[in-house]
C-alpha cells in the first residue's frame, strides 16, 4: 500500500521532466526540421551555463532524494529484522530500487555528457533510460503488495503508462531522426507523472469514489456496483489527461511555430485576386 506523498513526489519528477521534453522537442523540431535528433534529456539554452544541465541533476537529485525517503525514512531505519530485510518495508525496498535506477541514469547521463569517461551515444542513452522504465514496470507489475480493487486497477494503468515510456525510448534508439517519436516520450512521461497525481488524489486524498474508502491499508468499495463506478470514474480521469495534453501539445506547437518557427514549416498565406 502506498501513501499519498509517495505518489506525488515521484509524480512531480515525471511531470516536471515530461513537460520540459514535450516543449524541447517541440522548439526544436520548429527550428529545424532537418536536423532534428531525438533527445533522451534536454539543455536549459539561454541563460548561466551552469543551468545547461539542470534536467539531469533534477533527475538525479529528485531520484536519490526520493530513493532516501522511501529507503531511510519511511523504514524509520528499521531496515532488517533477525539479519534479513524487514517484511514489513519490503514496499519501501521496491520503490527505493525503482528510484536508484533513475538516479544511476542521471548520473552516466551526467558522466557522458561532461565528461570524457563515459562517451556514449545518444541511442545508448535512450537504452539506458528504458532500461529505468523496465525496472519501474516490473516494480509495479510484481509487486509484492497485491493490488486489488480500485487501488488494482489504477495502478494497472500506471503499468500501461509505464509501458508506454519503454517502447517510446526504445523507439527513440531505433529512429533517432523521428519527431513524433521523441513528441511521444514526452507525452508518455508527462501522462505518468499526472497519473500518479491522480492516484494520490483519489486513493489517499479527497477525490475517493462514493461507496469506497480508504480502511487501514485497503481501498475498499461496498459493492460491485461502487468499485465498477470508481474504475469508469478513472477512465474518464485518463480520458481527460490525455485530451488536456494533446490540447496543451497543440497549443505549445502552434506558439512555437510562431516564436521559432523555421521557414519552411510555416503555411504560405494564399490570397486569392479578384
Amino acid at each position: 500500500m502506498g501513501s499519498f506523498p509517495g505518489h506525488v513526489l515521484p509524480g512531480t519528477l515525471f511531470l516536471v521532466v515530461g513537460v520540459w521534453h514535450m516543449w524541447c522537442s517541440i522548439v526544436r523540431y520548429v527550428s529545424n526540421p532537418e536536423a532534428f535528433r531525438v533527445r533522451v534529456w534536454n539543455p536549459v539554452m539561454g541563460f548561466n551555463e551552469k543551468f545547461k544541465y539542470l534536467e539531469l541533476y533534477v533527475i538525479a537529485i529528485g531520484g536519490l532524494i526520493d530513493f532516501c525517503i522511501e529507503l531511510f525514512y519511511s523504514t524509520h531505519l528499521k531496515l532488517f529484522v533477525d539479519g534479513v530485510l524487514n517484511p514489513s518495508h519490503m514496499n519501501n525496498f521496491e520503490h527505493a530500487g525503482m528510484l536508484l535506477m533513475f538516479f544511476v541514469f542521471g548520473i552516466i547521463v551526467l558522466l557522458s555528457e561532461k565528461t570524457s569517461f563515459l562517451p556514449l551515444p545518444h541511442q545508448a542513452l535512450c537504452l539506458i533510460a528504458s532500461t529505468a522504465f523496465c525496472a519501474e514496470y516490473f516494480l509495479f507489475y510484481f509487486h509484492s503488495t497485491t493490488h486489488k480493487g480500485l487501488e488494482g486497477y489504477y495502478h494497472l494503468i500506471l503499468v500501461l503508462l509505464i509501458g508506454l515510456c519503454i517502447v517510446t525510448t526504445i523507439a527513440g534508439a531505433l529512429v533517432p531522426a523521428n519527431f513524433p517519436v521523441d513528441l511521444s516520450s514526452g507525452i508518455a512521461i508527462t501522462l505518468q507523472g499526472l497519473w500518479f497525481y491522480q492516484t494520490a488524489f483519489t486513493l489517499y486524498g479527497p477525490m475517493m469514489p462514493e461507496g469506497c474508502s480508504l480502511q487501514g491499508n485497503e481501498v475498499l468499495c461496498r459493492s460491485t456496483d461502487s468499485q465498477v463506478r470508481g474504475e469508469s470514474l478513472a477512465n474518464l480521469q485518463l480520458f481527460s489527461m490525455v485530451f488536456c495534453v494533446l490540447a496543451g501539445v497543440a497549443g505549445a506547437y502552434g506558439f512555437a511555430v510562431s516564436k521559432f518557427g523555421y521557414p519552411e514549416i510555416i503555411l504560405p498565406v494564399v490570397t486569392l485576386d479578384g
